[in-house]
């Protein structure tokens, strides 16, 4: 009876040791219970899961010849998989499609396949002809995000892992692939904390950042260290435009003497073909509440907000060639902002809507990329702040989560990271000041992400 009461006690503080794991290690407990019993259930219930899904093909003449031969009947041929690879939210498989099949049949019967499997999402995407990744998800992913392991994401200058996406897969702000991009969100619903996260990434590399916001600099102000140019009020918004469009007209005509060197020069459309010497530094403009920059009151402030928005779709449609990226930010994006939004709206092919409060904003970031897309946007609940569609302009679009990064936090990271501002005279006039700490303080440099929900 004792040893009976004992196995008893010491299941009881098994099962609870595993609630745990589960609870504050999910990582853990999928590699260690997770993922050896879904692994199991796919196996043996692969080809009746497939068949009952609708993603089997009637078998082949010499199948069905060798099953009248033998007095059985031949079954439907299931599409061929590799072994379930597990991974750190799940598992991938690899399908070969059967003649006749499609991606869009397998992608309609993603849901059925995860409640087949009791998986928390199953995510399906082609690879090449003929080619499935199928990849199943064990828990919710996006409840809590931790920072991504810069060594197993670093994508090299200008390429930084920003959000992780529903599929366990993190999305990579990649500047070069997609030059500009429109963040959009309602108060609350994370959009800070994912700015924060990209200032903090860009700040550790050798980019000029360029700040623009029109309250005042009320949120860009705590970067002001790592900034090499802050304008705060639409006039020198204004200014600092000017100046921008000189340093890219500047940067086309090294771009256009470098092809004139020599008959042995590599010729080259843009800044990335220099030569590493004599390529500029890049430089990446932030705009925060875009609508405060383009509100106007009088006939003055039209022709400011016209003169500016005519600009930014310079900058848009020229910068990439030059090295200058835009980043674009607001709490909505509409026509009303004035002439040129729209097109404006089009340069900016990169797209992340957190929760907005209106639909017209979701349409306007996403409509022309997916309608899902948009439907997906206006459904983001309030109690999960930091949940935004990613999407891009090949039409394909996720759900992300930034890890949380506290305001304190980020401003530590650009106070560390201030000796790196890289020189660029043009700039000067627009330096932001800030209040230099005293040695005898310590600084909060080191300071990493945390791993708490996004609460802002």
């Amino acid at each position: 009876m004792t040893d009976t009461v004992w196995m008893l006690v010491l299941g009881l503080v098994g099962l609870v040791a595993l609630l745990e794991l589960r609870r504050r290690v999910p990582v853990a407990f999928w590699w260690l219970v997770g993922y050896p019993f879904v692994a199991v259930r796919v196996l043996a219930t692969y080809r009746a899961t497939m068949d009952a899904c609708g993603l089997t093909v009637p078998a082949s003449a010499m199948r069905r010849a060798t099953a009248r031969m033998i007095g059985r009947e031949a079954a439907p041929v299931a599409p061929r998989r590799s072994f379930p690879v597990p991974t750190g939210s799940g598992l991938v498989m690899r399908l070969r499609m059967a003649t006749g099949q499609a991606p869009e049949d397998f992608i309609a019967s993603a849901d059925r396949l995860r409640h087949a499997w009791a998986a928390h999402a199953v995510h399906i995407r082609p690879t090449k002809p003929g080619w499935l990744e199928l990849r199943l998800i064990g828990w919710d992913v996006l409840a809590d995000v931790r920072p991504a392991r810069q060594r197993r994401h670093s994508g090299g200058l200008l390429s930084l892992p920003l959000a992780l996406r529903d599929d366990g897969r993190w999305h990579v702000r990649d500047f070069r692939a997609v030059p500009h991009e429109l963040i959009l969100g309602a108060t609350q619903s994370g959009k800070s904390v994912y700015l924060r996260n990209l200032l903090c990434g860009l700040a550790r590399q050798p980019v000029v950042l360029v700040g623009i916001d029109c309250k005042w600099g009320v949120e860009l102000a705590p970067f002001a260290p790592r900034l090499s140019a802050l304008a705060d009020t639409p006039d020198r918004a204004n200014e600092l435009l000017d100046v921008l469009l000189e340093e890219m007209e500047a940067r086309f005509r090294l771009i256009g003497l470098s092809s004139a060197i020599g008959p042995d020069t590599v010729l080259t459309s843009d800044v990335w073909g220099l030569p590493e010497k004599a390529r500029p530094v890049p430089v990446v403009v932030v705009v925060d509440e875009v609508a405060e920059l383009f509100l106007a009151a009088s006939r003055d402030d039209e022709k400011r907000r016209d003169a500016m928005v005519t600009k930014l779709i310079r900058i848009a449609q020229l910068g990439r060639a030059a090295g200058i990226y835009l980043e674009v930010c607001g709490q909505r994006f509409g026509s009303e902002l004035g002439k040129g939004a729209t097109m404006l709206r089009a340069q900016l092919t990169g797209r992340i809507c957190h929760r907005v409060n209106d639909e017209s904003s979701a349409n306007m970031a996403l409509a022309d990329i997916s309608p899902e897309a948009a439907l997906a946007a206006t459904a983001i609940p309030a109690e999960r702040p930091g949940v935004a569609i990613v999407g891009d302009s090949s039409g394909g679009w996720s759900r992300a989560r930034s890890p949380h990064l506290t305001l304190d936090e980020a401003a530590a990271v650009c106070r560390a990271t201030s000796a790196l501002v890289p020189e660029l005279p043009r700039l000067d006039s627009f330096r932001p000041a800030f209040a230099v700490e005293p040695a005898d303080v310590a600084s909060p440099a080191a300071a990493v992400p945390t791993a708490r929900p996004v609460t802002e």
